[in-house]
């Protein structure tokens, strides 16, 4: 049997190079499920992006998935994608599997945790303060270092990894600490401070979009104290659901937030196309 893809639309192409286009996925012309492929609306016309694989039930659990995705991949090379990227939702072990086993790495996950009790209480001498605009300047340009450099870490070119994280500073703080609904922060303990704290409250929940502790006062439970802080801030803000993106490898972070009862709502994975 051959499993092919069938295009559902013309090839879509946006003012800014962006492709997308729908597929069927057939066997022996029959119909089995569908596929969705674009370019990736950030990283621009040399990322591609699965954004949909369903398979009808019928057919799963034939390789009908296997064959759809490598087609994808050939259609993605030959738009100039040097890169695919895919999402799986954090219950959807099977299509995680499939990923894995394809090739596709781990590049980041997304965790939420529900709030639904009173904020939790500091440890005795912590106490979480507005950042000050002297603080601001060093903290963002430490902060664009280490999101590009964790983006180059899993394969994406320099000039792009810099590219998306001006553009997402540009987005979340356009008027820097003054921006909308951000809350920037510094945990000082007895006076020393020890860590910084960057949570979004956005309309549906709270985000964090930055957590450190400062290198010389890891191990001392700063880490979890600012999450403490950002669930509490979220609860304060009216927020019921927090979130936070982590990115594959930094164990100590994944336990952390596990302990802390956060979830994996979704992975992100990616390829390079060789």
């Amino acid at each position: 049997m051959t499993t092919t893809l069938r295009p559902t639309e013309p090839l879509q192409r946006g003012a800014d190079g962006a492709l997308s286009r729908h597929y069927q996925v057939c066997v022996n012309s029959r119909p089995v499920g569908r596929i969705h492929l674009s370019t990736h609306p950030e990283y621009g016309p040399t990322v591609g992006r699965i954004e949909e694989l369903g398979i009808d039930e019928p057919d799963r659990g034939r390789g009908r998935g296997t064959v759809a995705v490598l087609a994808a991949e050939e259609v993605a090379r030959g738009w100039g994608c040097g890169r695919v990227e895919t999402s799986v939702p954090g219950d959807a072990r099977a299509a995680l599997r499939l990923a894995t086993t394809l090739g596709y790495a781990l590049s980041n996950r997304n965790m939420t945790k529900p709030l639904d009790g009173p904020p939790p209480a500091l440890p005795a001498g912590s106490v979480a303060r507005p950042m000050t605009e002297a603080e601001y300047v060093p903290w963002l340009a430490r902060e664009r270092e280490a999101f590009a450099a964790a983006l180059i870490a899993w394969g994406v070119p320099e000039a792009e990894a810099y590219t998306k994280t001006d553009q997402g500073h540009a987005r979340f703080l356009p008027d820097g600490l003054a921006s909308e609904n951000t809350l920037i922060s510094v945990l000082e303990q007895e006076g020393t401070p020890v860590g910084t704290l960057w949570v979004g409250l956005w309309p549906d929940m709270a985000y964090v979009l930055d957590v450190e502790a400062d290198a010389a006062h890891r191990g001392c439970g700063h880490g979890r104290a600012l999450m403490r802080v950002a669930e509490a801030q979220a609860v304060a803000g009216g927020r019921d659901r927090i979130g936070l993106n982590v990115f594959a490898g930094n164990t100590a972070a994944e336990k952390l937030y596990e302990s802390l009862g956060y979830t994996t709502s979704s992975y992100h994975l990616y390829k390079n196309l060789l």
